[in-house]
């Protein structure tokens, strides 16, 4: 029975393709679920960011004590994917533009925030930033202001959630990020090149690429790692499956 169990709790390890990075006060996980979709747990606390997927997708894991969701889109704001989930004790931290599509009582506490707010939510420090479409239009798929990319603070590291965006001057900029995940899939968010040129830019301790469908299938990310570390070579990237039925 021992045996079993040790390979049950392997399998679904590297089903999951679990990370372990460590802070000043205790280790980040980082889960990989689907797309944009991720877990991280931290000092007890378990978060989801943009769940999607289906409730199944998150078969093993903790419930959420925060949801995180960037934007109004289908593949961020999931409503079927949070119907399912048990948000009775989660605070869902969301743009406006998201609260208002969330029906009420869905969760125990909505905390809206906005591009440029910083809050501490369950002890953790949840700054949002913009994230938008280049060049800025009246018909942009992401205009800026609408919805939030994250910086959490987890002890002495920061993570960078990049949401659905172009290479924008405030990601260009960001400082002393330790933990980045960066989309890049068109025609709604940007290239390979636009996507290592940023990291090049702002320097990640760990980069993950991440949200890397598009239209046209999967994004080249060995072709982002090779550009990345070209050029910045200590830039650790981590190449992981967000998309477990390909």
């Amino acid at each position: 029975m021992k045996k079993l169990t040790a390979i049950l709790i392997f399998l679904s390890f590297t089903a999951f393709g679990q990370d372990m990075i460590s802070t000043a006060s205790g280790d980040i996980k980082i889960t990989p679920i689907l797309h944009g979709t991720l877990v991280l747990e931290y000092q007890g606390k378990t978060i989801y960011v943009d769940p999607y997927g289906g409730a199944e997708a998150f078969e093993g894991q903790k419930k959420p004590d925060i949801v995180l969701i960037t934007d109004i889109h289908g593949d961020h704001h999931n409503q079927e994917t949070l119907d399912g989930l048990d948000l009775k004790n989660t605070v869902m931290v969301v743009p406006q533009a998201v609260a208002e599509k969330l029906p009420k009582n869905s969760s125990k506490q909505i905390d809206v925030i906005s591009n440029g707010e910083t809050k501490t939510i369950e002890n953790i420090t949840v700054s949002a930033i913009p994230m938008y479409n280049l060049p800025e239009t009246d018909d942009s798929r992401h205009p800026k202001g609408r919805g939030n990319g994250y910086i959490l603070t987890m002890g002495d590291k920061k993570v960078y959630l990049s949401g659905d965006t172009e290479d924008i001057p405030e990601m260009r900029s960001l400082k002393n990020i330790d933990i980045a995940f960066i989309c890049m899939n068109l025609p709604y968010t940007m290239d390979v090149d636009q996507a290592a040129s940023a990291v090049i830019d702002f320097k990640p301790m760990i980069v993950y690429p991440y949200h890397y469908r598009g239209t046209n299938g999967l994004g080249d990310i060995e072709k982002f790692k090779e550009l990345v570390n070209a050029t910045a070579p200590n830039v650790e990237v981590r190449l992981r499956n967000w998309y477990p039925e390909n």
